[in-house]
Formats: structure tokens, C-alpha cells, sequence
């Protein structure tokens, strides 16, 4: 038997209700997810191609495939968002037992999301500037130093995410 939930006075049903405004964000979200798949494609057909032809050395081919992994992780990053987020802030999604129900939304919250999501960030990162390692003659010196200490930033920021959660986590915790 279901439980018909408790009728919420005016203010807080409208407040409540405004969750909903976040919708077409993640339906937005899902469109981008299917520009980064469509470009995912495109870069793929250009590197078989190019392989083909035999037009990139071992460091162009890595470059590409580098390219590659950055769109994947960024549209991991997107379904993190729109799954972790319209699960967190709009409404359940009643996969519980879906057996393709991502592992980490069991424990999802807006905590776990951060990190999530921080840690995506520094993958991210870390291939940007390996590409730019790769290709460092490309490059100036003072724009290899930025995104060095950029990517150090984002680490610094993932590990003071990371520390909080645990003080917080910690602090919740009945002694």
C-alpha cells in the first residue's frame, strides 16, 4: 500500500515544485552529450583515415587518441551531471533494480557528486596537459606554466573538496 505524501502549504509547494526548473538543463545536457558523440566520430574517422594514409607519425596518432579519451571523459563528466544531478536535486529515477543502474548512484548526493565530478575535472585536465607536454614546442613557456599550475590548481581544489566531505562526514557522525 502507498503512502500519499503530506499535502506541503503554499510557499514551500512552490519552492519544492521549483526543482523542476532544472529539467530543461539536463535536457540541454543530453544534447551537448550528443554533440561530443557526434564529434567523438568525426575525430575517429579522421584518425583511421589519417592512419591509412599513412599522413601521422606515432605522436600525431597519440595526440588523436589523446583527443579522443578527453571527449570521453568529458561526456562521462556530462552523465555524471545529468544522472547524479537530476537524481540529487529534481527527482528519483526508480532505477534501484535496473540492472545498467550506474554503481555510484546508490550513494549519490550533492558530497559524493562534488568529488565525482572534481575527479573527472583532474582527468580531464591531466590529458589537456599531457597534449600540451606532447606538443611542448608548440607551445610558449608561459603557457605551459599556466595550465601547470591550473592543473595544480584543480588538484588543490579536488583535495580540499576531498578534506571537507571527510570533515563533514566525520561531524555527522553520532559519537
Amino acid at each position: 500500500m502507498t503512502q500519499t505524501p503530506p499535502k506541503l502549504k503554499t510557499l514551500p509547494a512552490i519552492i519544492f515544485m521549483s526543482r523542476w526548473l532544472q529539467l530543461p538543463l539536463y535536457l540541454g545536457l543530453i544534447v551537448a552529450q550528443g554533440v561530443y558523440a557526434y564529434h567523438f566520430l568525426v575525430e575517429l574517422v579522421h584518425l583511421v583515415a589519417r592512419t591509412a594514409a599513412h599522413q601521422l607519425d606515432e605522436t600525431g596518432i597519440m595526440l588523436m587518441v589523446l583527443g579522443l579519451i578527453d571527449v570521453v571523459m568529458i561526456s562521462n563528466l556530462l552523465i555524471m551531471v545529468i544522472v547524479g544531478g537530476y537524481e540529487t536535486f529534481v527527482s528519483r529515477m526508480g532505477l534501484e533494480s535496473h540492472p545498467d543502474q550506474p554503481e555510484w548512484l546508490d550513494h549519490v548526493n550533492a558530497s559524493v557528486l562534488k568529488v565525482k565530478l572534481s575527479t573527472a575535472i583532474i582527468g580531464i585536465s591531466s590529458i589537456h596537459l599531457l597534449k600540451s607536454f606532447i606538443n611542448a614546442s608548440q607551445y610558449d613557456e608561459k603557457t605551459l606554466i599556466a595550465q601547470t599550475v591550473i592543473h595544480i590548481v584543480f588538484l588543490l581544489s579536488a583535495l580540499a573538496i576531498a578534506a571537507t566531505d571527510k570533515l563533514m562526514q566525520h561531524h555527522d557522525k553520532p559519537h
